[in-house]
């Protein structure tokens, strides 16, 4: 996922209508949502002025898991994830010659990646904080390391040094602090591939979906987008099917990793609110423009083609790594998803969350990650995973 910088705070998003508690997107808002399935989740963090949306998303999804579990509320780290990620990219472009993406963008694989080899650690073994910041920001970072990998790359003495991998991790230690060995858990000192085994996370049961017609369905494929530097594959199933995947892991409390565009001036997290209008942005009005967010419009109805369309002629793109936590419903029956955002929890009346339409997550959605016991059995077995 690209490089989104904000720093959002906390409100309330609910009214009281006949004693029953009816979510809204904003206090003037017309939107009535109720709730059909909501999952437990962890509260939203910042991930500051970095592009690590897809380490939030995907932490906040397994914090999801465990409590799934019966694990309890647990708050993971991470700019470990992060950190190892950085060392595993630079590897790639080194031996790739610079010919391959480097940067702080990534995809819910980075995350599995790093679990299966390296393990997890909770946030307090792991903060990513070392001189008194008060939000992340990775700009400095990924400009040193960046120019550094650009300089290997050129080959100044006919060959690479054995030390450039030493100054590499010096750089990140530097600005985010060296990695413990073990972490303290329970009262135990534990290594994080230990505490990956207590909490019983498999990377393997996580699955990525995604639905484009450049490769056929129910098979691999690599999915072309920048942040996709690990080359890994997802499954391609039809757009119906990828919607029937996202209800059915909602209703049976499995939460789901969500990756998606959010350049669109329909997706609005400060207003708490992602549609995708009948009528074109360039048509409407000044006046309709305006309450776009507080009035409730007819949205089109998306087609595989239609997404297709947006994904081959780049106006989808693999913006944003988020968590979908929820299910509602509003007063005439349209479906929105509830949506976590890692953008903090100010300036939004919705505390960090956003609620999108069906139609936005057919439309704009590049990949999603669900457990794979989430997948309905029908479309397992096409897949063959079942």
């Amino acid at each position: 996922m690209k490089k989104l910088f904000i720093t959002l705070s906390l409100s309330a998003c609910f009214i009281t209508v006949a004693q029953a508690q009816i979510k809204t997107n904003k206090k003037e808002s017309a939107y009535q949502f109720s709730t059909i399935k909501e999952i437990g989740n962890t509260e939203v963090k910042n991930q500051g002025s970095t592009g690590t949306c897809w380490s939030f998303s995907t932490l906040s999804f397994l914090e999801s898991e465990l409590e799934r579990m019966g694990k309890g509320k647990m708050n993971l780290s991470e700019m470990y994830i992060a950190r190892r990620a950085y060392t595993l990219k630079a590897d790639r472009f080194v031996r790739m010659m610079g010919k391959t993406n480097f940067g702080q963008g990534g995809a819910f694989h980075d995350v599995m990646n790093v679990i299966k080899d390296y393990g997890m650690m909770p946030d307090a073994a792991y903060s990513g904080f070392i001189y008194g910041q008060a939000k992340h920001n990775h700009s400095e970072l990924e400009e040193v390391l960046m120019g550094m990998l650009n300089t290997l790359v050129k080959l100044p003495e006919g060959k690479l040094s054995p030390a450039w991998k030493q100054a590499f991790e010096g750089v990140l230690d530097a600005y985010l602090g060296k990695l413990p060995e073990k972490v303290d858990f329970n009262g135990k000192s534990i290594t994080p591939i230990e505490l990956r085994n207590q909490f019983g996370i498999n990377p393997h049961d996580y699955i990525e979906i995604s639905s484009f017609t450049q490769h056929p369905f129910y098979e691999e494929f690599v999915l072309e987008v920048p942040d996709n530097w690990a080359w890994n594959k997802v499954y391609n199933v039809p757009l119906d099917e990828m919607e029937q995947i996202m209800e059915n892991a909602i209703t049976n409390n499995y939460s789901i990793a969500w990756a998606a565009d959010v350049s669109e001036p329909y997706f609005s997290h400060k207003n708490g609110l992602a549609i995708v209008p009948e009528k074109e942005m360039e048509a409407m009005s000044k006046e309709e423009k305006e309450v776009l967010f507080t009035q409730m419009i007819p949205q089109r109805m998306v087609t595989q083609e239609l997404r297709q369309k947006a994904f081959d002629n780049l106006s989808t793109q693999d913006d944003h790594g988020m968590h979908i936590t929820g299910l509602v419903k509003d007063q005439n029956g349209q479906k929105f998803y509830i949506v976590k955002n890692s953008w903090g929890t100010e300036n939004n009346e919705c505390g960090g969350y956003l609620y999108c339409s069906a139609q936005y997550i057919r439309y704009k959605t590049t990949c999603i990650m669900v457990h794979k016991n989430a997948i309905p059995t029908a479309i397992a077995t096409k897949l063959k995973l079942k």
